[in-house]
């Protein structure tokens, strides 16, 4: 059976599905037909149904869960993982820190703030809002490009994620916040950013293979983590290996195996708190693959 499938060139990806999509592991007559793509992409690709299986950013899974359920292998989750709002201007940056800390309100002067973010159905476009929602002169910017925009002076602040959150401090570039910490101190729960997920129109019996499958890849992945070196660094932007394996070990672990009661239950909270406020549409659907 081949099944279209489609994850981000970024090395968490890669280094997840190495092993299937090489057939480093037995995948049980399935072939895939992979697609790589930026993440929102991948999040407007699936709102149009487009794939049978998707890495998405779990923002855009609420405006895709009629179609979509949620594998438990495969996704990027963790504490100490979230996206990093980073501005050029030091000054701002203390500014911006301080007033978030306070819990005062955004003076009017820096609400017209030009944001670059990665993308509207984002997670890490999610936990802005939570963060500073009366910053809302966003610019959608593909990710790799956000850093130049700071430094191009295009945009005032930039909200980064995936391997540029271990290299912007080396083009003096700025922390304002760092999104996942603040989710984390907030709810308790570790901060779940992108997840893997598959057409309900599947026979169940596939989805679950499809969920074993990837399991098997990432559990391949952490038993030989050099094997797929090549493949991983022909699709990154950053070529370094120290650079790509901090990458991986940032955003792949035990819950890319499998979500667990702790993964499901920030899933959960996230969908919760996204309704409470109205940001995103109410669904009675089963989030995941059961």
């Amino acid at each position: 059976m081949k099944l279209t499938l489609g994850f981000s060139p970024c090395p968490n990806d890669t280094f997840i599905f190495y092993a299937l999509i090489h057939h480093k592991i037995d995948t049980k007559g399935f072939e895939f037909e992979v697609h790589y793509e930026d993440v929102e992409t991948l999040n407007q690709k699936a709102f149009a149904g487009e794939l049978d299986i998707t890495k998405l950013s779990y923002h855009a899974f609420a405006y895709a869960v009629e179609q979509y359920a949620l594998l438990d292998s495969g996704s990027a989750l963790g504490f100490g993982v979230g996206p990093l709002l980073i501005t050029k201007d030091e000054g701002l940056a203390k500014k911006l820190t301080s007033y978030l800390a306070s819990g005062e309100n955004i003076p009017e002067e820096l609400q017209n703030l030009r944001i670059g973010i990665p993308g509207k159905y984002t997670t890490a476009n999610f936990l802005l809002g939570l963060a500073f929602p009366a910053l809302q002169n966003k610019e959608e910017i593909l990710f790799s490009e956000i850093e130049s925009s700071l430094l191009q002076d295009k945009i005032d602040v930039g909200l980064i994620i995936h391997e540029n959150r271990f290299t912007y401090q080396d083009k003096g570039l700025h922390k304002v916040v760092d999104l996942g910490d603040y989710w984390e101190k907030t709810t308790e729960y570790p901060i779940p950013l992108g997840g893997i997920v598959i057409k309900r129109s599947l026979p169940e019996e596939v989805q679950l293979q499809v969920n074993q499958l990837i399991q098997e890849s990432v559990q391949y992945a952490f038993a030989n983590p050099k094997s797929g070196l090549e493949y991983i660094r022909s699709h990154a932007q950053e070529m370094e290996e120290s650079v790509m394996y901090k990458h991986i070990e940032l955003y792949v672990n035990q819950y890319s195996e499998n979500l667990g009661v702790t993964g499901r239950n920030a899933v959960k909270h996230l969908f919760d708190k996204a309704i409470s406020l109205q940001l995103v549409p109410r669904t009675e659907q089963e989030l995941f693959v059961t």
